[in-house]
């Protein structure tokens, strides 16, 4: 094995980074990483991604490196990369070093979650790439949908309790409370958390959520379908005895745009947005 891997630095070190006569080769060990890289114009340059980046659809014909906090080096260098890029919660530490010591060029920028973190790691990675420019034009597009949102957001009288559920099939499930990103989206949405008695993530009790009584549930896509869709969720303890269950008013959005703070979050909160105002149109009725 350490054959190997000192082989493939041998190889790799045969390149120069960046040179002008062979095009970058970029591996990404994020989604949100991966999606913003594509987003600015470089994604023909992404010859490998981690199993986080599910998006746009032409990284499921690439190269798959593992899940971003379980890197192995063999399988990175072997894709003889130009540049790596990751945030904070790629790992193991000692993968990232094996990589940089092979002269890799290693990128790890701020995986922090909320609007201006978002921005500035799209403004950071364009200059990392060489795409400022698509960079500033793709936040200046943003902050305008955010503006819009805040403009809508200042009529708002009311704010629906939103509960977000996080699930992987009915024996894992869990229920957000503060300084989440599940926390932030319902807020810049202009809904109200349904569970603010803690921070972070708690396991769903039945008590909690029924005490909850939220008017409409939040979860994420691949969790939605590991519970086999709405009859699932409705399984789930105290669910069905909420005012959105009764109703099912339910929300589902992609993980990625959910969770990720990546360059479509801005498409979540709309999403979000929309929903709270049909609610409220229903009230009215």
């Amino acid at each position: 094995m350490k054959f190997f891997i000192f082989s493939l630095i041998m190889l790799t070190n045969i390149f120069p980074v960046f040179s002008q006569n062979n095009p970058i080769r970029i591996v990404t060990l994020n989604g949100p990483i991966t999606e913003t890289v594509f987003a600015l114009g470089k994604g023909n340059s992404v010859v490998g991604c981690d199993t986080s980046s599910v998006y746009p659809e032409k990284t499921n014909v690439l190269p798959k490196i593992g899940y971003q906090r379980t890197l192995s080096t063999e399988g990175i260098l072997s894709l003889k990369p130009d540049l790596i890029i990751g945030t904070d919660e790629a790992g193991p530490p000692e993968v990232l070093e094996q990589l940089k010591n092979a002269g890799l060029k290693v990128e790890i920028l701020s995986s922090k979650p909320g609007v201006e973190p978002s921005l500035e790691r799209i403004l950071n990675l364009g200059k990392i790439i060489n795409k400022n420019q698509e960079a500033q034009t793709l936040v200046k597009e943003i902050r305008s949908k955010l503006a819009n949102i805040e403009k809508e957001k200042r009529k708002d009288t009311t704010f629906p309790k939103i509960l977000f559920l996080y699930s992987r099939g009915q024996h894992l499930a869990h229920v957000s409370g503060t300084s989440t990103a599940a926390d932030t989206m319902i807020q810049l949405a202009g809904g109200k958390n349904a569970i603010t008695e803690f921070s972070g993530f708690k396991p769903l009790t039945p008590e909690a959520v029924i005490s909850s009584a939220p008017d409409l549930i939040l979860i994420p896509s691949r969790g939605f379908e590991s519970l086999g869709g709405t009859t699932g969720l409705l399984a789930l303890p105290g669910v069905s005895e909420t005012p959105a269950g009764k109703n099912k008013r339910i929300i589902q959005i992609d993980d990625l745009i959910l969770l990720g703070f990546g360059p479509r979050f801005v498409n979540g909160i709309e999403d979000i947005r929309k929903e709270l105002i049909s609610f409220k149109k229903v009230l009215k009725k």
